[in-house]
């Protein structure tokens, strides 16, 4: 046999132990029904932040193509169901999961869901190009990861855009520790050997790398979860210059991080160090990088990618020019603004309750607080300075407006629709102020 021959052969194996994995393992957990979920995404808003998470220059709409490729149980119907005006393919190995996904179809009615037993690295074979593409935690179990992207990146449409999630490398030490205690000792998949597993997790010291995943992670609180983690046949991970390497290859280029305020030196206690000015000249993948070694406790990297061909989501949103005036924020679902046991100066803190590590707060003072009410997903920023400005104290304001909603976008408080601002504005109504063209 030859070497091109036996790594085939190797590949195929390696995707049949997936297959088997996840047909008596299906993941995530499957759930019955999807009413809370479906209730919790009805506002317009939550799914006008989504698209400009992905498309901040571009007019929203919900008549999409959307590939969820590697749906598992649940994902591909979930999508389909808070986008009802989208039309979702959902694509998996496993028949138990496509099963349960099935289920769901049908008892909520998805009309808009189509369902495939396919590889990823064979979605060619559905001859479609899709404007969105899902792909979460699945791409680093495959027998060749840059195939699979490569396959993706084939059927994304011109201006379209990849939600993708990969583990990290350095914050899961100790489950590639602990997955190797499982292959030295010979502990299968049963359900008795994982309640064994389970037990023997609980008697781990507190100082084990694993011990804070297991009562942070909600991945270890179901068998499903934790065989996930621990006994997958296939499982491998990225340092964020091995990602970006990753990405490249696969035709694609960067756009943004779904939550960015973890990897910037402009958040959190990073920003309070002595390097922040060092780290904030270097190029932004380097930024990353080295952020990704001070934090040190990523276990994973979720991202948004598109076509090289296209300008990089992060690099559409700037506030070097006058193009700002014209955002409209939108605030994302799961921000919160406490206004109890505040710092000195504070008016109110504001949190990203999806967000990990416990630094990234934003506090804001009185004034900074009436821009961030103000707020609506309807009015753009140079309407809501227009709106709060004192007379003679407008440029002040401007200055303060702009420092504000920088941070309120690097601390993921809120995203923005560019789509008229970043287009040669929405006229001197959207900046508010009729000397708008005079500004830096």
């Amino acid at each position: 046999m030859s070497g091109k021959d036996a790594n085939q052969e190797k590949r195929a194996h390696v995707t049949r132990e997936v297959q088997e994995f996840y047909d008596t393992h299906p993941y995530p957990p499957p759930v019955e029904q999807l009413d809370n979920y479906r209730r919790s995404w009805e506002e317009t808003d939550r799914r006008r932040a989504d698209y400009h998470l992905h498309w901040p220059t571009v007019p929203y709409r919900e008549d999409q193509t959307i590939l969820v490729a590697g749906c598992g149980t649940s994902q591909a119907a979930k999508h389909a169901l808070r986008q009802p005006a989208a039309r979702v393919v959902g694509i998996d190995l496993s028949s138990t999961s496509l099963r349960e996904t099935e289920a769901l179809k049908h008892r909520h009615q998805l009309t808009n869901l189509e369902l495939h037993q396919l590889a990823i690295e064979r979605v060619h074979e559905l001859d479609q190009r899709f404007d969105k593409i899902v792909c979460t935690g699945v791409l680093h179990h495959l027998a060749d990861p840059d195939q699979g992207l490569r396959a993706l990146s084939d059927v994304l449409a011109p201006n379209g855009a990849m939600h993708l999630m990969v583990y990290a490398t350095y914050g899961r030490t100790g489950i590639y520790m602990l997955q190797e205690y499982c292959r030295r000792l010979g502990i299968g998949k049963s359900d008795e050997e994982i309640r064994n597993l389970t037990r023997t997790l609980g008697a781990l010291p507190r100082e084990h790398p694993m011990a804070h995943l297991l009562g942070d992670a909600s991945d270890f609180r179901s068998k499903a979860g934790l065989a996930d983690a621990l006994l997958n046949p296939q499982d491998r991970a990225y340092t964020v210059p091995e990602l970006f390497d990753f990405i490249d290859q696969a035709g694609l280029a960067f756009g943004r991080w779904v939550r960015q305020a973890p990897y910037l030196p402009h958040c959190g206690v990073i920003a309070k160090t002595p390097h922040r000015s060092q780290l904030c000249r270097l190029p932004p993948p380097e930024q990353y990088a080295l952020v990704e070694l001070l934090r040190g406790a990523f276990v994973r990297h979720s991202f948004i990618a598109c076509g090289k061909d296209q300008p990089a989501v992060n690099r559409a949103i700037r506030f070097e020019d006058k193009h700002w005036l014209g955002y409209i924020p939108i605030r994302l679902p799961r921000t919160i603004c406490i206004e109890e046991r505040l710092p000195p100066g504070a008016a109110a803190v504001l949190i990203n309750q999806s967000h990990t590590f416990k630094d990234l707060i934003l506090p804001i003072d009185s004034a900074e607080k009436r821009l961030f009410d103000a707020i609506d997903g309807t009015r753009s920023i140079g309407e809501i300075i227009s709106a709060s400005a004192k007379s003679g104290s407008r440029q002040k304001h401007r200055e303060r407006a702009r420092t504000l909603f920088e941070r309120l976008w690097q601390y993921d408080q809120v995203v923005f629709d560019a789509s008229d601002g970043s287009n040669h504005g929405r006229g001197n109504r959207a900046h508010g102020d009729q000397n708008s063209s005079h500004d830096p």
